[in-house]
């Protein structure tokens, strides 16, 4: 099992995060995708021990998803988890994701769900009725209870990774939102498991009222985009050839940057 961690500016709290995730879990790899940082993220993770892939500017996650996924396709990993570099999400709960895609009920898409019963995270305003319409809407096209569809503490199985490695959005919300969409309209069995929010290490949360009435704004608009954006072609086989070669590519660029 990979995980990929995507960090963007994330020195000052990276390395109790990866020591942390090391102690409680020594027997997964860890990938750590520098989104363009402009600070010491990248030699902060390689000190830790972890292999590292630096992006040359600043993608957003989802750019930094899709490499990490590539990664774990050309190195034959079974899942893929990706968990946020700041902290909140407690590596103790990757147990959790993992038993979702096992198992006669499993899913090829595990969910870390904030409001499914564990923990006390809670949204208000315009971002908790955001949260709402896109759990309304995902569920009835998933045919099954969402409540979390901008969790981004999320499992996945090769046939998911495939998919993401070739389609994965990059847009703002289509790391969450649109990829979760795509996945549900390709058909793929995807679940929610409950899991508990930590606050967050350092930096600061955007929570304005202003922002958080944009984010509404947008969040409707990547939901009525990614329901009715016509689907591009399914790749013909786990990997199409392109993009496995630059998968390999990627991951040899990774290799060296780890040594």
């Amino acid at each position: 099992m990979l995980v990929v961690m995507p960090a963007w500016n994330e020195a000052r709290g990276l390395a109790a995060v990866l020591r942390e995730l090391r102690e409680v879990r020594p027997d997964v790899d860890v990938l750590v995708v520098d989104d363009g940082s402009a600070d010491r993220t990248a030699e902060v993770a390689r000190a830790s021990g972890v292999r590292v892939a630096v992006l040359p500017y600043n993608l957003g996650v989802g750019g930094a998803m899709r490499l990490g996924y590539r990664y774990a396709l050309a190195h034959g990993y079974d899942a893929a988890v990706q968990v946020d570099a700041d902290g909140q999400h407690d590596p103790a709960q990757l147990a959790v994701l993992l038993d979702g895609l096992a198992g006669p009920d499993a899913a090829d898409l595990v969910i870390g769900a904030r409001f499914a019963g564990a923990g006390s995270y809670r949204a208000r305003g315009p971002r908790r009725w955001a949260m709402r319409l896109l759990s309304a809407v995902v569920s009835r096209l998933a045919g099954v209870r969402l409540s979390d569809t901008t969790s981004g503490f999320r499992a996945c199985n090769r046939a998911v990774m495939a998919h993401f490695a070739a389609f994965y959005p990059v847009e703002y919300l289509g790391d969450t939102v649109e990829s979760l969409v795509g996945v549900v309209r390709r058909g793929y069995r995807v679940r929610q498991v409950p899991v508990a929010m930590r606050p967050r290490a350092t930096g600061v949360p955007s929570t304005s009222p202003v922002k958080a009435a944009v984010y509404l704004a947008r969040a409707g608009l990547v939901l009525a985009l990614a329901v009715t954006r016509r689907l591009p072609a399914p790749p013909p086989g786990p990997l199409p050839a392109q993009a496995a070669s630059d998968a390999a590519s990627e991951a040899d660029r990774v290799e060296a940057g780890a040594r």
